[in-house]
């Protein structure tokens, strides 16, 4: 395939899926005048594909795209300039889609779509080549975020160290639900007795009142049967208790912030399943998204629990220590919508019951719902394989 000529849309998955695919050697982009006459967005663009190692022609070519006879008729000046191309109607708007089809009906340039249902491209018109052609593409978290305009960066969490310790996140995770009526009094306590200083310098020995205040002057008291817990797993060595005083060793800094943070075991226990469920290409823990480079705001960045890729379908899960809130949802919504178009998933996962108007605006949004008594029911591998559509039958027979 020699050109390629796609219609802009807003989102980046689909501008990105065909040349990704079919590997012409030139892109012709048809974009809105915004889109065309911005510089960062066409440079959020090339540098994607750079990224990805094209090497081809990019063109971008302004044009209206609410007035149908003036994207017909440059579509018909492509085609003159340009006569082996071929059309991908995968994204654009309503009036370039019927300016397509007036175009392919008119030319016989043969015209193709990608199904995100199906996974599948499809012969529009005299694309034969294309029909019910699979997509391999397989993404992985950080080309999602690029293709966005974004960058990945290192979060509250260094993934590259989380599988030394993907061995205890199920069992730590027990413990949380064992403990989960006192877990936010009992994190408290650990921030409380174990203040002052972070990063690798602080001291990971501890020793303290089993009384402590918190920053309300509430008393918060030492769970001793949650430390013993949490040394059998190794998260804390040397715990004692002399009259009113405990001492500990946690295992190291990254156990201790995890134990100062009461979301942690939440995030790091669905990072776990989604690394168990064995269906993914890429999930990264606390993916925090940096936008100075495409956007040059300082500081302007997203922060997403759980991110993990399947192919070309991401899965976002915001993990909640709480209930459920609306705008939680309307977030989460928003940066499916964003990073992964139409075909992306999104997840919200909360360890208290999600009530019913929750879950109703949560459907409204094609948000799934995971809460505690999907915890409790040890069922997570089963609803992530029901929420990314996997059936188990093609899983074991690959």
């Amino acid at each position: 395939m020699e050109t390629l000529i796609e219609l802009y849309d807003d989102r980046a998955i689909e501008n990105v899926i065909g040349p990704e695919t079919f590997h012409p050697s030139k892109i012709i982009y048809l974009c809105p005048t915004e889109v065309a006459q911005n510089k960062n967005k066409l440079k959020v663009m090339r540098d994607f594909f750079d990224y990805r190692g094209f090497d081809g022609q990019i063109d971008f070519i302004e044009s209206s795209f609410y007035k149908t006879n003036k994207i017909y008729n440059q579509l018909l000046k492509i085609e003159q300039e340009n006569p082996d191309c071929v059309l991908d109607v995968t994204g654009g708007t309503d009036a370039a889609l019927i300016a397509a089809g007036m175009f392919c009906n008119e030319t016989g340039v043969p015209t193709l779509t990608y199904s995100r249902r199906k996974n599948k491209f499809y012969d529009i018109n005299n694309a034969e080549f294309a029909e019910g052609m699979p997509c391999t593409l397989k993404y992985k978290v950080e080309d999602f975020f690029r293709m966005a305009g974004g960058e990945l960066r290192k979060g509250r969490v260094d993934n590259k160290k989380l599988h030394s310790y993907m061995d205890t996140f199920e069992d730590f995770f027990r413990i949380f639900l064992k403990h989960k009526k006192t877990w936010a009094s009992d994190i408290t306590f650990f921030q409380r007795i174990s203040q002052g200083g972070k990063g690798e310098k602080v001291a990971l020995n501890v020793k303290g009142s089993c009384i402590q205040k918190s920053e309300t002057g509430s008393e918060v008291r030492a769970n001793l049967e949650l430390f013993r817990d949490l040394e059998e797993i190794g998260y804390l060595t040397n715990v004692a208790v002399e009259e009113e005083n405990v001492s500990f060793t946690f295992k190291d800094h990254q156990i201790r912030s995890w134990l100062r943070d009461v979301g942690s075991v939440l995030e790091l226990y669905m990072y776990a399943m989604c690394e168990k469920a064995n269906i993914f290409e890429d999930v990264v823990s606390s993916a925090v998204v940096d936008w100075d480079v495409a956007v040059k705001q300082a500081g302007v960045s997203n922060e997403i629990d759980v991110v993990a890729t399947r192919g070309v379908v991401p899965l976002f899960i915001s993990c909640k220590a709480c209930d459920v809130k609306t705008r939680a949802l309307n977030e989460l919504a928003i940066l499916a919508d964003r990073f992964g178009g139409k075909g992306a998933k999104a997840v919200i996962a909360t360890t208290e019951h999600c009530n019913a108007v929750a879950r109703h605006r949560a459907a409204q949004l094609q948000i799934a719902v995971i809460d505690i008594e999907d915890f409790e029911n040890d069922n997570i591998l089963e609803r992530l394989k029901v929420i990314m559509k996997v059936e188990e039958k093609i899983e074991t027979t690959n």
